[in-house]
């Protein structure tokens, strides 16, 4: 069977194209060899299982230690009722022992013991008759909830000075987020653990990271040699830029390129593909997607994405752990300043929240085609307008993300007119007070291919601030230089209660930016 590109669960070397998974935590046998506890953590689908099983399989094959991945997300729906989520997690156990473990080292009958000492005495119990040190790894622990997940936390400290002859020697914690203290076990939610931590004994926290631009092209090469189908470098480095090496979308935009557009082959892979890719898999939001995109309205999410989206700045006692915890599902980069991880999310994110807007668009994107293949961007800005004084209120009103709706129903609009045709890239941070937008159409001329690109800027005039007019233009002043454009479009909704309703606000104004550069000024 030839390998492919893998989208779904662990992968492994004689099926899937994949980075060695050694290298994904280079860090942990040294850890282990310490009799070390320790935390891994990752957003979901990053090779998190796949790097974990196989450390696992490696410490035992080399003869020096019992090592068992295992989950205990079994035990998460028996909540609070610490007993059976310990038998959940202790029959799981046996059965992954069961299929990787030779006899001499698995798990014997575990004694009874009262419930709050369950898995504690057969951890005990195994270690003690177990011919080698175990090293367990306890794969979805942040499954567990409210006092299933105190109890085991703190069998584990418990039994971790009686390592390694009568308790695992080593033990790796390993979940969707840092639990350095565990009171973030509650998912994010203001309804904390309320506990000191229970898990004081670690010696490390380790985050499973995203691909680096040099593994991307590793990984795509694999292909080639299996193959001989090229990847060209412009291709690798699209699909870099798009995804910021999120493993997941890294496979998903090759698998998509080679299985479902089929490109043969005998043709390379180009730039256009991706880019076609990542359409396609934007536009079906795949189930990985779909499962980032659920968590859009958690009051946590929305704490911290509304104003990255809006560009403002924010704060409050929980924005450090609100932050925190959309890193870890990934939806922002691990690093600063605080971002949408990748331009796929941000697409993404936006298209959901201007979904019900861009359902009450009725324009025929066709109509905005000119005859030589061109956009008729100065028809679409018109058409907006007329739509904007109309539907705009009524609009905003509904969208959930308040601060940033009328910027949303504007993306709602180009995504009804663009869609199918030509791209929408957009960039927003906090701090910024902005958000910039680049339309790229493409269309023929002379028997090649060009892009017709059209650089918008959004900004919002709210209460008690001065018009917002000269940093925009100064703003998209620079945006353009960064994308060798002479001209662009500065939008400024106007949400002060003096400022009318949107039929009378509304109006288009020609200014000049700072270098001389002209600029179409809708203000909405």
């Amino acid at each position: 069977m030839p390998r492919r590109f893998n989208i779904a669960g662990p992968c492994r070397p004689d099926w899937h194209y994949m980075i060695p998974a050694e290298r994904r935590l280079p860090e942990a046998p040294g850890l282990v060899e310490q009799l070390g506890y320790f935390v891994v953590h990752a957003p979901r689908q990053t090779g998190k299982t796949t790097a974990l099983r196989a450390l696992a399989e490696q410490l035992t094959a080399s003869g020096r230690y019992a090592a068992l991945y295992f989950s205990c997300e079994v035990g998460e729906a028996a909540g609070d009722d610490f007993g059976e989520a310990q038998r959940a997690i202790l029959a799981n156990l046996r059965l992954s022992a069961g299929h990787s473990l030779p006899p001499e080292l698995q798990p014997p009958p575990f004694p009874e013991a009262p419930d709050s000492l369950l898995l504690g005495t057969a951890l005990s119990a195994w270690a003690g008759v177990c011919p080698r040190p175990l090293v367990l790894f306890l794969d979805e622990i942040d499954a567990l909830r409210g006092q299933s997940l105190i109890s085991v936390l703190r069998q584990l400290r418990s039994g971790f000075p009686n390592r390694p002859h009568a308790f695992p020697a080593s033990v790796v914690l390993c979940g969707l987020r840092d639990v350095r203290d565990y009171k973030a076990a509650s998912g994010g939610d203001a309804d904390r653990l309320g506990t000191a931590s229970p898990f004081n004994i670690k010696l490390a926290s380790l985050r499973l990271g995203d691909f680096d631009a040099g593994e991307v092209a590793e990984l795509y090469r694999q292909h080639t040699v299996d193959s001989g189908q090229v990847f060209t470098e412009q291709a690798i480095a699209r699909a870099f830029e798009l995804t910021a090496g999120q493993p997941w979308l890294v496979n998903a935009l090759a698998r998509e390129v080679i299985e479902e557009l089929k490109v043969p082959a005998r043709e390379p892979i180009t730039a256009d593909h991706v880019e076609a890719a990542k359409e396609r898999l934007v536009y079906a939001r795949v189930t990985h997607l779909d499962s980032l995109v659920a968590r859009l309205h958690e009051p946590s999410i929305r704490r911290v994405l509304e104003p990255v989206l809006a560009g403002t700045l924010t704060s409050g006692d929980s924005y450090q752990d609100d932050v925190q915890y959309a890193r870890d599902l990934g939806l922002l980069a691990p690093d600063n300043p605080v971002r949408v991880a990748n331009p796929i999310y941000r697409e993404v994110i936006a298209r959901v929240l201007a979904g019900d807007a861009e359902l009450q668009v009725q324009a025929e994107p066709r109509s905005f085609v000119l005859p030589d293949g061109r956009l008729d961007f100065d028809r679409l800005l018109r058409e907006f307008a007329a739509f904007w004084r109309e539907h705009g209120e009524v609009l905003t009103a509904g969208l959930s993300y308040h601060e940033v709706a009328p910027q949303l129903v504007l993306m709602a609009f180009l995504h009804r007119v663009v869609n199918g045709g030509g791209f929408v890239d957009r960039e927003y941070g906090v701090g910024r007070g902005r958000i910039d937008l680049l339309v790229r159409w493409p269309y023929a001329e002379g028997g090649q291919r060009r892009w017709q690109r059209q650089a918008m800027e959004l900004k919002v005039w709210r209460e008690g601030e001065k018009d917002p007019l000269s940093k925009g233009l100064a703003q998209l002043d620079e945006y353009l230089e960064r994308l060798s454009l002479d001209t662009g479009v500065l939008v400024i909704f106007d949400r002060r209660s003096e400022a009318g309703d949107a039929d009378s606000r509304t109006r288009f104004e020609q200014a000049q930016a700072p270098s001389g550069r002209k600029v179409t000024v809708l203000r909405a």
